[in-house]
């Protein structure tokens, strides 16, 4: 006889928590230009992104998660900015 904590797939609280854990991130996220602009994040928190699905935070400040390809769309200005003062 299986309980609902058995495992992950078995529904149950693992279930809920997954789902409290996703709606969580939706609400976190941050609505703007960033379908419009490429943004500049640390490499390894977009690959971090990629294996976890966790959002990643912009030197700009604006939160979401990755999915685009960043080569077609211009940079973020305000991105750029803050880079380029970091920079030089």
């Amino acid at each position: 006889m299986s309980t609902p904590l058995e495992g992950p797939d078995q529904g149950g609280i693992a279930t809920l928590d997954r789902e409290l854990e996703e709606l969580i991130r939706e609400e976190n996220l941050e609505p703007g230009d960033h379908e419009r602009f490429s943004h500049y994040v640390k490499k390894e928190k977009i690959l971090e992104s990629a294996l976890t699905g966790k959002p990643v935070r912009a030197l700009c400040g604006k939160k979401w998660t990755p999915g685009r390809d960043p080569e077609k769309f211009p940079v973020c200005p305000t991105c750029k900015e803050i880079y380029e003062s970091l920079v030089g």
